[in-house]
């Protein structure tokens, strides 16, 4: 949960000094017009700590600052396929040292996540213009006969470049934008 809009210091003294005068929470909170939640929350806080300011949240800071996301993620957007180790030598050259689990986690904070890239067969536009012509001369074909239509350029026998499986950075139902595949041809 997202931090909340905090209340300013001249309420929360006037929320104690309500207090001390003997009124109740839901005085208090209509009187102020504040809701009754916040006000028992500020005088339990009071009771509990002899304190009204809010004390520091739990954990440790984040090692990545927001300049660093920002970073992160224009590189990220650009070239799907960078490794962590890449963007933790590129946050490095800016000056902050992190690891690869710091990278990734901040990377499915932001709603990325890293799955294998599909491979799709590379179309030249002729190929294309030729599907749309035959689909556009068959109109009347019902799902179940373009089922059984076999494409002559649907062969997928060899990958450019590295044949193994590549990992991209992506969001969901990003899966065949052409910068989260992977071209292969035909022999």
């Amino acid at each position: 949960m997202g931090k909340t809009k905090e209340l300013s210091k001249a309420v929360r003294d006037s929320i104690l000094d309500l207090h001390k005068a003997l009124m109740g929470y839901k005085t208090i909170s209509k009187k102020l017009g504040e809701k009754e939640t916040i006000v028992g929350e500020i005088i339990l806080k009071w009771k509990k700590y002899r304190t009204i300011i809010n004390r520091p949240r739990s954990g440790a800071p984040c090692k990545i600052l927001p300049h660093g996301v920002r970073l992160i993620m224009r590189k990220v957007r650009d070239q799907p396929r960078t490794t962590r180790e890449e963007l933790v030598n590129d946050l490095k050259a800016v000056g902050t040292t992190v690891t690869k689990q710091n990278i990734g986690n901040t990377l499915r904070r932001k709603i990325l996540k890293s799955c294998s890239a599909h491979k799709i067969l590379l179309f030249k536009k002729a190929h294309v213009q030729a599907h749309l012509k035959f689909a556009r001369e068959h109109p009347n074909y019902s799902e179940k006969v373009w089922r059984k239509v076999l494409w002559s350029d649907e062969t997928n026998i060899e990958f450019f470049g590295i044949n193994k499986t590549r990992r991209v950075w992506r969001e969901r139902n990003a899966d065949y934008d052409p910068k989260n595949t992977i071209a292969i041809v035909k022999h």
